[in-house]
């Protein structure tokens, strides 16, 4: 019985957080964000400086070439 107890007081508790309307680690979260927006900003930055994009090719993907070829034939015979 005190097993059960055990492994249902962290559910418990974070239940009660929730339906109290506190998110925990919610501000641990939007710092860590924060911080990877910094650094991806900082990289693009840097990465504009050194030389522009190359063109973007509008090649087909592989997913697509194979969708195009089944959708030009027809669906096989049931056997």
């Amino acid at each position: 019985m005190i097993e059960i107890v055990i492994a249902a007081v962290p559910l418990l508790l974070l239940l009660g957080s929730l339906l109290l309307g506190f998110y925990p680690g919610c501000e641990t979260i939007v710092r860590l964000a924060e911080r990877i927006g910094a650094r991806r900003s900082q990289l693009t930055a840097a990465v504009s400086q050194r030389r522009p994009a190359p063109p973007r090719s509008h090649a087909v993907c592989g997913g697509l070439l194979i969708a195009f070829g089944h959708a030009q034939r027809p669906p096989p015979l049931a056997a």
